[in-house]
């Protein structure tokens, strides 16, 4: 992705959350921001034509990470923790219908794509909450630590952090740093995140699912490059000081998210996984 433009996944990801809202009944994700972020006329063609095909297993992740990550969140709310950090935020829309009066939100992601962000949250008159605190963060100029320093995020208190559909773009060692920074700010902070493993761990079929997936990413200009092993990342994370990992695959997600369904919504294979990493809160 380019710093001077916004992303484009990000826009992909916004109308499959918002799909779901529409056609997949009971709702894994209750998000009536999402139909009103993407613009009317693109939330009538959602109504108008309904996704086929294997994009329903993609939309099943989608919401199933969203609801996995505001899941933890809500457990370490009542833990006490009252920052909220969605890093890479795109048109996540949890601030925007956050149930936790004294919870404070960061919205972080690159400076044109949080401008094209507030651009439709005008557009689709969706207010802004006193809750809610935007973080640009241009990676080239500044640090994570200082973007949210100027935004008023107090490193020394726990916090909850999500990152999602953010990582399969970043190298494993870009990822890995700002996890450890993460854990080093508060040994009571968390993180929920996806990710994505290498694709010679794949069977044969799954591994033609990814390479239809990495090619529509990287025709988007945002190309996969990074990939984790689940056993080494564990033990990367337990490295950090993270006391209790779940990490979840296609079986354990479907499992928790759609089991006894009659529409028969579900997420298929093995190459995206769901991490939460959480230290001793």
């Amino acid at each position: 992705m380019r710093e001077d433009q916004p992303s484009k996944t990000a826009y992909r990801v916004a109308l499959r959350r918002a799909a779901h809202q529409i056609w997949d009944h009971p709702k894994v994700l209750d998000d009536p921001i999402a139909l009103k972020i993407i613009g009317h006329a693109a939330a009538a063609e959602l109504t108008e034509n309904r996704p086929l095909g294997s994009s329903r297993y993609l939309r099943a992740f989608v919401v199933a990470r969203s609801r996995f990550a505001e899941d933890h969140l809500a457990e370490a709310v009542a833990k006490g923790v009252r920052q909220y950090v969605v890093l890479g935020a795109g048109l996540d829309t949890f601030a925007y219908r956050n149930p936790f009066a004294d919870v404070r939100v960061f919205e972080v992601d690159y400076p044109a794509t949080q401008a094209w962000k507030r651009g439709l949250l005008a557009a689709a008159a969706i207010a802004i909450p006193a809750t809610l605190t935007f973080t640009p963060v241009d990676f080239e100029k500044d640090t994570l630590a200082a973007g949210l320093a100027k935004a008023g995020f107090q490193a020394h208190e726990p916090a909850f952090f999500s990152w999602l559909g953010v990582t399969p773009y970043l190298a494993e060692e870009t990822v890995l740093a700002t996890l450890r920074w993460i854990a080093a700010c508060s040994p009571q902070n968390g993180v929920a995140f996806d990710y994505t493993v290498p694709r010679a761990s794949l069977g044969f079929i799954h591994r033609l699912a990814f390479d239809a997936l990495a090619a529509r990413v990287a025709a988007a200009g945002e190309p996969f490059i990074g990939f984790f092993d689940p056993q080494k990342l564990a033990h990367e994370l337990s490295a950090m000081g993270f006391q209790r990992l779940e990490d979840l695959g296609a079986k354990e997600i479907n499992a928790r998210y759609f089991a006894g369904r009659s529409d028969s919504l579900h997420t298929a294979g093995e190459m995206g996984r769901l991490m939460c990493a959480k230290g001793t809160g």
